[in-house]
């Protein structure tokens, strides 16, 4: 979403040898039908162009689980390698 302008941080937790901690993984995600990509805001801000790609949340799903990585992590995989890409 910020075209490589923001990195995520490491998950980190604090261990408490007195009480038990539970974690509860929860996820969100829009609607099949949204596109997905970078925020076309950060891109007007900066002047930049995309590096990575834009897909349908259907498409970048079926993508996530289907595809095989050799070796790259889906970030990696989702940058657009040529200059004659679309928005």
């Amino acid at each position: 979403m910020s075209n490589g302008a923001y990195n995520s941080i490491e998950h980190r937790a604090t261990v408490n040898a007195m009480n038990e901690r539970i974690s509860f993984a929860t996820f969100f995600n829009p609607k099949l039908q949204a596109k997905v990509g970078p925020a076309k805001s950060l891109l007007m801000n900066t002047g930049n162009q995309p590096i990575y790609k834009t897909l349908v949340m259907e498409q970048y799903l079926k993508e996530f689980f289907l595809n095989k990585l050799n070796g790259k992590t889906f970030l990696e995989k989702m940058k657009i390698e040529d200059e004659a890409h679309e928005t």
